[in-house]
Order: structure tokens, then sequence, then C-alpha cells
């Protein structure tokens, strides 16, 4: 029988809310919290807009010590609290379910040590992805897991939701990049998992935590794994008159033993509203381009990108684009990193990005799919995705203020994740399943796995303060049905 889990704790008083107030900035500072309306307006949500509460409180924790001492007040007044990197996360992991504390770790940004010889860094969790990698350019080394949103998001943030990137094709998403984690319990104890030595006897509790979506406690240092970078590179870019050819492509190139640093698909959609920000001069008239990037000795690599290049003209490439300079290359990959911030451009004021996998074989099925979908609910989608790793990336184009395009997005949203499901994929490659998602669960996992899973938190987590009403669709045995978890906010969850 799984173990009951404790209802989430809230704020009830304003004199309790008062002293709560008091006492975090006895432990942080009276400028390390924020407590206005609108300052809190800011920490409602994530990247996933729908979905919006706000914390009681808002606490920058500059320490180890000062996080633990933020944890053990909650547990003593029994509340609720929360871990916040960046807030660019897209399936709502950062939305404070009940209120309470939200522990922002922004100013925990140090990168305490950086030893190439053993290929490992150390920092702090709100190190920027992107400060890293520009931190050890001198050293020819880099951190390989890449985000699109590496300009902003942090190392923690990577963390809890077992990032990935275009580069991960290749290299492997966040948690084949973590060599250990310091992390601050719920009751506030800390404990070190791994470190910067390779394959620690025992339990694999680093991977246990990484992509745990913040429910076991929060990260407070991590130790990662440093990549030589690659001596060369060849960026092609290749223009597809059908999605089916563009998919087609990516599938061939693996099946024929070529393993890519990134394989990138823009549609039409997309294109249009990327060429209108950067002029890179995409073809908008075509129906998709793929980024195909091969890297790594000079030796041989040439021959490596004139196959991909094969490949695609087999696939009735209309055009093989090269990137000729290192600044034609670095221009390409900042249209494409920098494309979600593109959207405005198309008109709608507001957009959800969906997080789907598929078999790399069924992204023509899960294109025509979404294209069917768009047209059925009357919704602009546009797409950008981590084609290599089957991972899809629609994006759906809205007005928020419009509770009919609203529900329109979460029943469109459905049935894309559903069909995923359908063609032997997932409901997240890397965003998580935070608030979002928690009703595909219970479409993955049989309720005995649910209920070990709930086992495994608990053990971290026993009295649900730590990230309370993620991840998890039981809130008390492993048979109840996921909507035993409250939406923050009556019929605005993403995925009913």
């Amino acid at each position: 029988m799984t173990p009951a889990v404790a209802p989430i704790p809230t704020i009830t008083t304003s004199t309790f809310h008062t002293t709560l107030i008091a006492r975090m900035k006895a432990i942080v500072g009276p400028d390390n919290v924020l407590t206005s309306a609108a300052d809190m307006a800011a920490y409602e949500c994530d990247g996933f807009t729908i979905a919006k509460t706000k914390p009681d409180v808002v606490v920058f924790p500059t320490s180890t010590e000062q996080i633990v001492g933020i944890v053990k007040l909650c547990a003593e007044l029994n509340i609720g609290f929360l871990a916040r990197g960046a807030g660019t996360s897209l399936a709502g992991g950062c939305v404070l379910v009940g209120g309470g504390v939200m522990i922002a770790l922004a100013r925990m940004k140090r990168i305490l040590e950086i030893n190439t010889r053993d290929r490992y860094a150390i920092v702090e969790p709100g190190v920027v992805n992107v400060w890293l990698t520009n931190a050890l350019k001198p050293y020819g080394f880099h951190y390989a897991p890449d985000p699109s949103s590496q300009g902003a998001c942090t190392i923690g943030g990577n963390v809890a939701t077992n990032s990935g990137g275009p580069h991960t094709l290749k290299y492997g998403v966040t948690v084949n990049h973590i060599l250990g984690v310091e992390l601050v319990l719920p009751d506030g104890r800390v404990v070190i998992c791994g470190g910067p030595t390779e394959d620690n006897p025992g339990y694999d509790l680093t991977g246990t935590i990484v992509g745990s979506e913040g429910t076991f406690g929060v990260v407070s240092k991590v130790w990662v794994r440093l990549t030589r970078n690659p001596e060369a590179y060849r960026t092609l870019l290749g223009v597809f008159e059908t999605i089916d050819d563009a998919t087609n492509t990516i599938s061939d190139i693996i099946g024929a033993g070529i393993i890519p640093a990134a394989l990138e698909l823009l549609d039409k959609t997309m294109l249009s509203a990327v060429e209108a920000a950067f002029k890179f001069g995409f073809p908008l008239d075509a129906d998709a381009v793929v980024i195909m990037e091969v890297d790594g000795m000079v030796a041989g690599l040439q021959e490596e990108a004139d196959r991909i290049e094969a490949i695609a003209t087999k696939n009735k490439a209309r055009e093989v684009r090269k990137a000729n300079t290192d600044a034609e290359r670095m221009a390409l990959w900042k249209a494409r990193k920098q494309a979600f911030g593109t959207i405005g451009r198309l008109g709608y004021p507001s957009y959800c990005t969906q997080d789907g996998v598929v078999p790399r074989t069924k992204l023509p099925e899960i294109m025509r799919h979404i294209q069917a979908t768009a047209k059925m609910y009357g919704l602009g989608i546009c797409n950008v995705f981590h084609a290599g790793d089957g991972n899809i990336h629609p994006i759906l184009m809205f007005d928020e203020r419009d509770p009919v395009q609203v529900k329109k997005v979460f029943d469109a949203s459905h049935d894309i994740l559903a069909e995923c499901i359908r063609l032997g994929g997932s409901v997240t490659g890397e965003h998580g399943i935070g608030v979002e998602k928690i009703d595909f669960m219970s479409m993955l996992f049989a309720p005995e796995d649910l209920g070990f899973m709930v086992r495994l938190r608990t053990a971290f987590n026993p009295e649900n303060r730590c990230s309370p009403g993620k991840l998890l669709p039981t809130a008390g045995a492993c048979s109840e049905p996921s909507n035993s978890v409250v939406a923050t906010k009556p019929g605005r969850r993403a995925a009913v």
C-alpha cells in the first residue's frame, strides 16, 4: 500500500504571514526578501503561463547555510516551499501550488571550481548555463547540455528537469553530465550524492535526483562533467518542400550509422518568425528546414558531411546550404536558439510550448497529426524541435484572455500528447511533468509503478512540503485518480 501523502500546507493568517516574513529576513537579510504583490507577480508562473499562483514570500539565499535555515523554518511552521532558477521551464514546474515560500536561487551564481585535468567543475545552482561554457572557452572545454534557453536557464533548473538541447543528440542530456549534487533535504539535512569521481559504488542517487523536478529537496551545489571542444564542425541547412521529406531525412541519417551533433527542424510558420527577426536568409516558401551538424576530428569529418548531404538530396531536399565560416555557423545557431523569442512576430499574444517524444521513424506521423490538430481546433501551431531525438515542440498560439481559445489549447495539447503515447513515445523529453502533464502519468505508468514513485518521493520528502503538487498524480494511495491533485486555478490545467 502506498504511504499517504500529507496535504499541502498553506498560510492561513496575516499574523502568521508577518511572522514568516520577519523570520525569513533574519535568515537572508531584508534585501533578499520580496513581499509586495507587484514583486510576487513575477514569480507566479514559469514559461507555462496558463497555471499561476503567487507565492506568499520570495527569498534569495546566497549560501547552502541560508537554504538550510529557510527549509528548517518551513519545517517548523509546516508550510510548503519550492526552489526556482530562472523560471524558463515550460510545464509549470515553478508554480508554487498552495502558496508558501519561493526559494529563488538566482543569487547563488558562483562557479566555485574549474578542474580541466579531471574534467569537472563545481557550480552553484543559479549559474546560467551559458556562463559556464563561456568561462571554459580559454581552456578548450565546454558544458555539453545546451538548451535553447541556454542564455537564461540555470544549471540548477537543468538538473531539476533533466534538460536536453540541440547537441544532446550526440552528447547526452543533463543526467549524462552531472557527476554529483549537494542536496538540502526538506528537514534541513545536507547530503552529497556523487562527486568528482566516476562510477561511485552503490545506488545512483545522483541520477535519481536529476529529473526529479525539485520534489526531493533543494540542490545547492553541482559537480558537472566538462567536455573537450571538437576540433572542427560541418554545419548544413537542408531545405525541404515537405515535412515528410525532412523527417525521413532525419531517420535515414541515423539509420546510416551517422550520429550528428545536432538535427534541428523548423517548419514554415516558425521560419517566417525567425526570418523576420534575424534576416538570416531562410527560404520562406519551404515547408521545413533541417539544421544538420557533425563535429569531431578534422580527418573524415567532411566525408561524413558529404554523406549527410547525399541522404538529404535522396530525400528530395531542393537545396543543401553550408555554413562556410564560424560566423555563419554561429548566426544560424543564434536564429535556432532564439526562435521562441520571435513568436510574438506572428501576431498572437500568448503561446504554449508542448514537449513530446516519439520514435524517430514516427516523426512524419506525429507531424501530420499536429497539422490535422491545428485545423481541427482552428489554432495556429508552429514547430521547432530536436528532431534527431524525436523530441517535438509544437507551439500552440492563442489569446490567453479568451477562455474558448484556452480550452482549445488544452484539448489540442491533450490530443497531440496522447498521440505521442500511441506512437510509442512519451509526453516529455526535457520540460518535465510539472503541473501541466500530471494526468498523463497514469497513461504512461501502471498504478503499481506510480505507487513506487510516491514511495521514493516520500523517502526524501515525507511531509510533501518540497515542491508540492508536482510530477505525480497520486495524492493518497497509488490507485487514486489524478484529479485528486487540485489545479492551481480551476479549469486552467494544460492537460485534463
